[in-house]
């Protein structure tokens, strides 16, 4: 085994080395011998420990990036296979990566980034044309298997301040698509922030105009063991802990997790900082605010930004720049990243990411 390591250690350290093309079938028969083996996928994860990396996209029209290992604490090119654009919706857990384009909603991959193993599944059931979807994705701790949600909202003609629902829910040990609830909201709106925590799935809402709200962002939780809730989905509203730019949800530990910007008092659209709560119950509590000095190192800094975490880290990076800044829940600790080897080449250039698990025993 020290061997294995060693030789994908070395691998990984210069993953641009140049190889002949006779010497790569026999470099990629090898890699993938030793990656698919039992004693590896068993050791790998106790002889490599690993935290989650991000994965940069670094092109605004193709989906080209890197991925950042915050304990080597380098920077790694990864080809992420069948995704054609860096707007796709995207949801990680454990491992795997699932990812839906934004135009027609009907392609839908699950991959594992590391080992590129990846599969399509079938077309998602519900609106063919929706103005806004929400994916997620939960892997199972002990079976494997994972459950995928995708929320689709519809705003409704010639009332744009009501929103038709609805809820599809894809099981990978039967390969069927269920939807599982529709309803009418109003006042508000789904949007593209969703995640599952413990079973439950969370949406944030938008404000849809039409109402005396005094915030622009709202929460409902539906429980996916239910499949039914009609009239239920606004019963289960929680309110944001303050007014919101945006809102980033991710799962931490089973823990559902929140990164926002906090609007000035005056100009709710204007970020003032970033703050982190997490959600008890119905109750928001605040973990963590960004330090001023970390939000200037930004330099200017969008309402809204890209922000992912699992396990217990969380990644905060501007669209505008591929500046990184990294958040460890457990120590309270603030922390840029290494440089991305990348520069922005054009003021319009858009950077965003996502945060995975590099694990090379989890299969779509």
């Amino acid at each position: 085994m020290e061997g294995e390591a060693s030789w994908v250690n070395n691998s990984f350290e210069n993953p641009t080395r140049d190889i002949a093309s006779s010497e790569l079938a026999v470099y990629v028969k090898r890699w993938h011998g030793i990656v698919s083996s039992r004693r590896f996928l068993w050791n790998f994860p106790h002889v490599l420990p690993q935290k989650p990396w991000y994965f940069m996209f670094t092109s605004s029209d193709e989906p080209v990036g890197y991925a950042f290992d915050p304990i080597l604490r380098k920077w790694f090119g990864i080809d992420l296979p069948h995704i054609k654009k860096s707007n796709w919706l995207i949801a990680t857990s454990r491992g795997l990566v699932s990812f839906m384009d934004r135009d027609s909603r009907s392609e839908l991959y699950v991959c594992n980034p590391i080992t590129k193993r990846c599969r399509k599944l079938q077309e998602p059931p519900g609106l063919k044309v929706s103005d806004y979807s929400a994916l997620a994705i939960s892997v199972n701790r002990i079976s494997n298997g994972y459950t995928i949600s995708i929320v689709k909202s519809k705003l409704g003609l010639g009332n744009f301040f009501q929103s038709d629902l609805s809820i599809h829910i894809y099981d990978s040990e039967t390969r069927m698509w269920v939807t599982s609830c529709t309803e009418v909201l109003t006042g508000w709106r789904g949007g593209d922030e969703s995640v599952i925590c413990g079973g439950v799935l969370y949406l944030l809402l938008y404000s849809a105009g039409g109402g005396s709200t005094d915030t622009r962002h709202g929460l409902i939780r539906y429980n996916l063991s239910n499949r039914s809730s009609h009239g239920l989905l606004i019963r289960s509203f929680i309110k944001v802990p303050c007014p919101l730019t945006c809102g980033r949800l991710m799962n931490l530990n089973e823990k559902l997790v929140m990164v926002g910007g906090i609007g000035k008092q005056d100009r709710p659209d204007i970020i003032k900082g970033i703050g982190i709560w997490v959600l008890n119950g119905k109750d928001w509590q605040e973990i963590a605010r960004m330090p001023h000095k970390f939000f200037q190192g930004f330099g200017e800094f969008d309402e809204v930004f890209a922000s992912s975490g699992t396990d217990n880290l969380i990644y905060i990076q501007s669209y505008g720049a591929p500046a990184l800044l990294v958040f460890d829940i457990n120590q309270r600790q603030w922390k840029w990243s290494q440089k991305c080897p990348v520069s922005k080449r054009f003021p319009l250039q858009l950077f965003t990411g996502f945060c995975f698990e590099p694990r090379l025993d989890m299969a779509p």
